[in-house]
């Protein structure tokens, strides 16, 4: 039988980005934009992934990797434009359920930019997740945003 845990963690992640809270809002609005930045390559991709970027609209990947397909399922629960996004997620491995959390992105206008406030309230199922890898993922996701909307500032 399977040893089950359950490990509560939260993390902040911040970064600021040199693009108005609406261009950084739009980074997150449409599948076209948040596949540049967030999630599997396209390669990894198993089916086509749902996004329906609206309260009460679901955000869904599946992405086969090399010993292991990943499930990612959110649910956005408040968002207002420029301001804030509010999700709850899910994540799989091979059909177990790894983690469950809150997630809420804050943006708040800067004199060059952008802050951006990442914050996951996260329950890590079984020791098959760890906060320490979702939020240097998160992280990892975030800096790849700062890229690009660094180039684009250009």
């Amino acid at each position: 039988m399977t040893e089950r845990s359950v490990t509560h963690a939260t993390f902040v992640v911040e970064r600021s980005y040199p693009a108005s809270p609406e261009r950084v809002f739009a980074a997150f609005a449409t599948l076209e934009a948040k596949s540049r930045w967030f999630g599997a390559p396209a390669d990894t991709l198993a089916e086509d992934p749902m996004f329906d970027f609206r309260v009460g609209g679901r955000e869904r990947f599946v992405a086969k990797q090399p010993g292991a397909t990943f499930i990612y399922d959110a649910v956005y629960y408040d968002i207002v434009p420029g301001q804030r996004i509010v999700s709850a997620s899910e994540m799989y491995a091979d059909g177990a359920r790894i983690s469950v959390s809150l997630e809420t992105t804050e943006l708040t206008p800067e004199r060059d930019g952008t802050k951006l406030t990442y914050t996951e309230h996260g329950v890590y199922l079984d020791g098959l997740d760890q906060p320490e890898y979702r939020e240097q993922g998160y992280s990892t996701q975030l800096d790849k945003l700062g890229e690009i909307l660094r180039a684009e500032s250009r």
